[in-house]
């Protein structure tokens, strides 16, 4: 398992290990004609029995290649994709904690010469403070946060 340590998730205090997932453009999804219920069940496979949550900035990343679609079909079907999602797994807002982390983090990196990126630092944060691995398959950025565990799909 890739867990340090498990935070709590709901009212029942039961400590449980997640993810917070980081579907990148669903290219890969639109190459392999995967549904949304498909992606997220071959995430699951990789992840194992973990608890998938999403950050507001891997919706605002799904977004955006919405809007970038070269062709009005592709627009509808990752338009599709993201609501499906949305649908499917908890969105796990940015705190004012997370933003602290973000501080912190980013900080202590640029101190070193590592510029991270501000979207995968905030997801990053995000997953660090609910004790969640990152789940993507662009790692290089996320490698370079501290304490970060990072599981490569």
């Amino acid at each position: 398992m890739w867990k340090k340590e498990l935070k709590p998730i709901g009212s029942d205090g039961i400590r449980r290990p997640g993810i917070s997932a980081r579907f990148e453009h669903p290219v890969a999804a639109e190459r392999q004609k995967l549904t949304t219920p498909q992606a997220i069940r071959k995430l699951r496979e990789t992840a194992g029995d973990v608890t998938i949550v999403i950050c507001p900035i891997t919706v605002a990343e799904l977004a955006h290649g919405i809007y970038r679609a070269d062709t009005p079909e592709r627009s509808r079907m990752r338009r599709q994709f993201l609501d499906e999602l949305k649908a499917s797994l908890p969105i796990y807002p940015i705190t004012e904690s997370i933003g602290e982390v973000v501080a912190r983090v980013g900080a202590e990196q640029a101190a070193k010469g590592v510029v991270l990126p501000l979207a995968d630092l905030m997801i990053g944060a995000c997953a660090l403070e609910f004790g969640y691995a990152v789940a993507t398959r662009n790692v290089r950025h996320f490698r370079m946060i501290p304490d970060l565990t990072v599981l490569q799909l």
